[in-house]
């Protein structure tokens, strides 16, 4: 989910933000959110400040675990609801003193690494058509729907309170199963909600990046600039989770070769292998793990079949990606999904 206030985080970790609001979600349904804090391997005090830092990991346990005590399907999806830009902490901040919308997404995609060490946003634009995406790219990750639902719920939100309470996007694309209850979203979004998706996306016309956000500060913008540039030189990032956030944006929608990737960082192939494997990785090895990751995701939380899944991570037939899958997993993707992972 996107996340609060920060200081420099280790990989896979996040500043609480967002997330603060699953206490409150869960005392509306009656629950006492404690119990399930602790069982989620967390000190409840911790939600007591949004600027806490936790473990993806742990997030999506206790995503898992709050579906299962709500029996509520879409509970990630309600936790973001109830978010707004603030809960971005001074990301959200950057964001409501940006000249445009345009600026304002800027900020958030290139600024969300100081708060959010699992997931990463993208914003594409397509001829008239802007798309900001959000992806999971931590390995395993409990409840990837929940937290890509809630992520994109409070995106709309930070959306309007840039553009006015009016705005609405053109449609809203989820990576999940369609649920038998689609109300909630359509109520929220207030547009065509597409689910079984490759990806989580907010789908919009590219002129409302040219609107200008009312009340934006140009001093508050700079020393939010310079307060995160200082967090930015405080932070200790390994490379390749750098390199994890950047193919996890581009996999799905770009050529991501060796040569690929040193070119968009200018630098030189051999450079790049080399910083790799300083950390323990290869490329190839890295790019199979985000290529599982996608896959898995898309096996477990969405119908999308399997050829369209295999085009989208680049294989030519479906038959080579069962071949990568069985590698990965031990097992092939259709007797995965089946074999109680999907949904």
């Amino acid at each position: 989910m996107l996340a609060g206030v920060g200081r420099a985080l280790p990989s896979g970790y996040i500043h609480l933000g967002v997330a603060k609001e699953i206490v409150p979600a869960l005392r509306d349904f009656g629950i006492d959110p404690d119990p399930l804090i602790r069982e989620a391997g967390l000190d409840p005090c911790l939600f007591d400040d949004e600027t806490s830092v936790i473990p993806h990991a742990a997030l999506g346990r206790l995503l898992t675990l709050s579906v299962a005590h709500t029996n509520c399907p879409h509970f990630g999806f309600l936790v973001g609801r109830r978010a707004t830009i603030l809960s971005l902490g001074i990301v959200g901040r950057l964001m409501l003193h940006s000249e445009t919308v345009g600026d304002a997404l800027h900020a958030l995609v290139t600024n969300l690494c100081i708060q959010n060490k699992g997931a990463v946003p993208s914003l594409t634009l397509i001829g008239d058509t802007a798309l900001f995406t959000f992806s999971i790219y931590q390995l395993e990750s409990e409840s990837a729907d929940q937290i890509s639902d809630g992520a994109i719920a409070v995106a709309v939100n930070a959306l309007r309170t840039l553009s006015g309470s009016g705005w609405n996007p053109t449609e809203v694309l989820l990576a999940r199963t369609r649920p038998a209850d689609q109300e909630p979203y359509r109520r929220h979004f207030r547009a065509p909600v597409r689910f079984n998706q490759e990806s989580a996306s907010i789908v919009f016309p590219v002129q409302d990046l040219k609107l200008r956000i009312c009340g934006a500060d140009p001093m508050v913008r700079v020393l939010l600039e310079e307060r995160i540039q200082q967090l930015k030189g405080t932070e200790v990032s390994e490379f390749s989770d750098d390199i994890r956030r950047l193919l996890r944006t581009r996999l799905t929608h770009h050529r991501c070769t060796a040569d690929d990737i040193a070119e968009l960082l200018a630098m030189h192939r051999r450079t790049l292998s080399r910083r790799l494997k300083n950390g323990g990785m290869g490329y190839r090895a890295l790019t199979n793990e985000i290529r599982f990751e996608i896959a898995r995701q898309l096996l477990q939380d969405t119908e999308v079949p399997l050829a369209q899944i295999a085009a989208a991570l680049g294989y030519s037939e479906a038959s080579a990606f069962t071949r990568a899958f069985r590698r990965w997993s031990g097992q092939t993707p259709t007797n995965w999904r089946c074999d109680g992972h999907h949904g």
